[in-house]
This record gives structure tokens, sequence and C-alpha cells, in this order.
């Protein structure tokens, strides 16, 4: 799930238990909010988290020297 299926699941969960006043016979629709708001955050927390470390060149600065030696046997 990308930022933006996360950003769905958040705003379900937030209209779940901020905008709904209609209640359901066995089930809390304000805990289901909750749990689909705590689930959006956790997923985009874990998304941030991978993306970071995918990002390339993130371990060398900009002003860093890379210097790449080959050695060759003679013929």
């Amino acid at each position: 799930m990308g930022i933006g299926g996360c950003i769905i699941v958040i705003a379900a969960g937030a209209i779940l238990t901020f905008g709904v006043n209609w209640h359901l016979a066995g089930m809390n629709i304000h805990i289901v909010g909750v749990i689909l708001m705590v689930a959006g955050l956790l997923g985009l927390a874990t998304y941030a988290r991978i993306y970071r470390s995918r990002v390339p060149g993130r371990g060398l600065g900009a002003d860093e020297v890379v210097e790449e030696r080959r050695y060759y046997d003679a013929p």
C-alpha cells in the first residue's frame, strides 16, 4: 500500500470516528474508525521507512570523492 492508500485509510477511519452518528448492533463504528486510523499511520510509517532506505546516494555526501582502482594481471 502506498502513500495514497494509507491516506485513504486514515481518512476513512476519521470519517467513521468523528463524522458518523449512527450505531450498528454488535459493532462500535467509532472503534473501527480508530483502528483504521492507527493502521493507516502504521502503514505510512512503514512506507516512509522503506522508501528512505531505497533512496540512491544516501550514504555519500555531496563533497565526498569515490576513487576506483583496477588491477590487471600482466599477460
